[in-house]
């Protein structure tokens, strides 16, 4: 679960890079679990990954399951 959410976090990362912008520029991040118990790790990862960052305030449960998939990371930024 926590190398998930590192992975997630590093493709949003490098996406943002890629627009011109950058983790400090994000306004909203939604994180989508796959199971309630997952959330204690990912928040710990998440933690980690962005020190002094908001954490996420709740999941959503995924609309399909997607075998070995835990979570996916969804992020806006400013440009």
């Amino acid at each position: 679960m926590q190398e998930q959410t590192r992975q997630c976090l590093r493709n949003v990362e490098t996406i943002l890079k890629s627009a011109g912008s950058s983790l400090d520029r994000v306004v909203k991040i939604t994180v989508l679990l796959a199971r309630p118990d997952l959330y204690r790790e990912m928040n710990e990862a998440y933690a980690e990954s962005l020190p002094g960052r908001n954490r996420p305030g709740g999941w959503v449960r995924f609309g399909a399951d997607i075998p070995g998939v835990l979570v996916a990371i969804d992020a806006i930024a400013l440009a």
